[in-house]
């Protein structure tokens, strides 16, 4: 492999980027690829995360997928949390926990996660969630949960879920409206968060939340 190709694969892995290198398997040509420059078929094994044999133009090629670490962002550092957070990471996600109450947001009890005591919508601005990047909001604090979930909308995350009853969850879209979310925006949101599967304790809710948010991934046909 050309250096400059380590290069390039190690400058879209330091951006977040998916990608993919194609490597003739006759002549041994190879060149790297992002879903925006890759033939329809290279771009699909990015988005489904699949290395394999490809003919392409009629030629049998090797693609390697190279893509970032799939994210969970959490706002609030909750009883949920706790649970979620291991969970998630045995499920292969970078997990970061956004809590700016310092005495939520330790080390004692999130040991070995990534936490950030900034508020949501600077850990958001820093984060800079992707098409890889999926945000829970957990406080059921609107003075953290919305300004992470309007961040949220503005980012193209895969999943975007935010706990609370359906009565609460009203209330939110109504004051994301009045900061000019339209509906088709705000649907991108599933609140209550998490599948109804008669959850009661933080690590059955937990598990719902992570069941959804795992079927929102695997099952949507646009880029990761």
């Amino acid at each position: 492999m050309k250096l400059t190709l380590i290069d390039e694969l190690a400058d879209l892995a330091a951006n977040r980027q998916p990608a993919a290198m194609v490597t003739e398997l006759e002549g041994g040509a190879q060149s790297v690829f992002t879903v925006a420059t890759a033939s329809p078929e290279v771009a699909q094994a990015i988005q489904d995360d699949r290395s394999g044999e490809l003919t392409l133009d009629g030629k049998r090629c090797f693609v390697l997928v190279r893509n970032p670490p799939s994210r969970i962002i959490i706002v609030g550092a909750v009883h949920i949390t706790q649970a979620l957070a291991p969970m998630a990471t045995l499920a292969g996600y970078d997990v970061t926990v956004v809590d700016p109450r310092g005495a939520f947001a330790t080390a004692d009890r999130f040991p070995g996660v990534t936490l950030s005591q900034d508020w949501p919508d600077e850990a958001l601005a820093t984060l800079k969630p992707d098409l890889r990047s999926a945000i829970i909001t957990l406080t059921h604090d609107p003075k953290l949960d919305d300004p992470a979930l309007a961040g949220a909308l503005r980012s193209p995350a895969f999943y975007i879920g935010a706990l609370g009853s359906k009565k609460t969850h009203a209330s939110r879209l109504e004051r994301l409206r009045a900061l000019g979310f339209a509906d088709a925006d705000m649907a991108r949101i599933h609140g209550p968060a998490g599948l109804d599967i008669g959850a009661k304790t933080p690590a059955e809710i937990a598990v719902s939340v992570l069941a959804q948010l795992t079927a929102a991934r695997r099952q949507r046909s646009t880029a990761r």
